[in-house]
């Protein structure tokens, strides 16, 4: 099935702030970044993987798959999956495009945040031979636990790494 990024942005400005009432909110329970995301790519969509326990699921807050609501799950499902649902590549920052992932690093070893990117800005050139690069304060993202949307990537000062995940269908 085919992503479609601009509905899943759009779902993102609507529940940025808010809590679609079809899912358990996780902020008081580690965090709610990643089901949110989940939320945002199921919206653009991407179909559910029901294999029990390594799949990417929602049906209920005692009914779903690890990599519906945990950073390091999300990554390893997206990453690895060759059956249905989302797919991922890591890749560099400037390859990033509305509706791509990117994960943040507060202490350098673990990923703890999920962020949908929502607006890729252009890049500003100073003359010839500028860079046409985006940078971080060109990626604006939405998230939940932290609620944001249209947040500069750069704001995330406490951030030690980041990866980028570039959403395949």
């Amino acid at each position: 099935m085919k992503y479609n990024r601009r509905k899943a942005v759009e779902y993102a400005h609507k529940w940025a702030f808010g809590r679609n009432p079809r899912y358990l909110d996780f902020s008081g329970l580690g965090g709610d970044c990643t089901n949110f995301i989940s939320q945002c790519l199921l919206a653009g969509g991407l179909p559910m993987n029901y294999r029990k326990n390594f799949g990417w699921y929602y049906h209920s807050s005692y009914d779903r798959a690890p990599a519906w609501t945990s950073v390091q799950y999300f990554y390893q499902f997206l990453t690895d999956n060759q059956e249905a649902g989302p797919k991922a590549d890591e890749v560099p920052l400037k390859d990033v495009q509305i509706g791509d992932v990117v994960q943040l690093s507060f202490d350098g070893a673990v990923f703890h945040h999920s962020l949908l990117v929502v607006e890729v800005k252009a890049p500003d050139t100073t003359g010839e031979g500028g860079s046409a690069v985006p940078g971080m304060d060109q990626i604006l993202i939405a998230t939940h636990t932290d609620d944001s949307d249209y947040r500069r990537l750069s704001t995330y000062t406490a951030m030690r790494s980041y990866r980028c995940l570039k959403i395949r269908g």
